[in-house]
């Protein structure tokens, strides 16, 4: 398999996985599911062509924009990098910063286990490589943790839903693994 396909699928896992969570949330919560998964799903659509800070997530914005998706849509975009200067206001904003990196990390987490799967990871564990900076290293912890406190939730709370909403798709996601 070339780099790109790689690349592209680890991508559209990410969106799945981010979504996922996300959407979890929204049902917890009683909010727009379908709205707050289409969120998660293209937040980071432009980020295969564009990686650089320059460029995403405003390049995936403007073309959002241009197809007449309306403001709270590309706000909670750009909401999610810190660096773009849109502060998080909305729950929508601040659920889809929480689920951003931590899906990821609890996606990593359930693959390094010898069932390579999410089936039985638990929060603890997950908080456990929290502390071993080799592992994930490019996720900043700080995220992981702001993310909760954005959330008002506790991060070993955080992490024990999002286990939960991610099981939901574990096929999807890959993380089924051999359970």
């Amino acid at each position: 398999m070339s780099d790109a396909l790689i690349a592209r699928e680890s991508l559209r896992k990410h969106l799945l996985g981010v979504e996922a969570a996300v959407r979890g949330y929204a049902r917890m919560w009683g909010e727009d599911e379908e709205a707050w998964g289409f969120v998660a799903l293209v937040h980071d659509f432009d980020y295969e062509k564009y990686p650089d800070r320059e460029n995403h997530p405003y390049r995936g914005v403007d073309i959002l924009k241009g197809l007449g998706y309306p403001e709270w849509v590309t706000r909670a975009i750009l909401s999610h990098a810190d660096y773009s200067g849109v502060t998080r206001e909305s729950r929508l904003e601040h659920t889809l910063f929480a689920c951003d990196e931590l899906s990821g990390f609890v996606t990593a987490a359930a693959l390094v286990r010898p069932s390579r799967s999410i089936l039985d990871l638990e929060a603890s564990s997950v908080m456990k490589r929290m502390k071993d900076k080799a592992f994930a290293r490019a996720v900043p912890r700080e995220d992981l943790r702001k993310g909760a406190d954005e959330l008002g939730l506790p991060l070993d709370q955080h992490i024990t839903n999002v286990i939960g909403f991610l099981r939901e798709r574990a096929d999807d996601l890959g993380i089924r693994g051999s359970l």
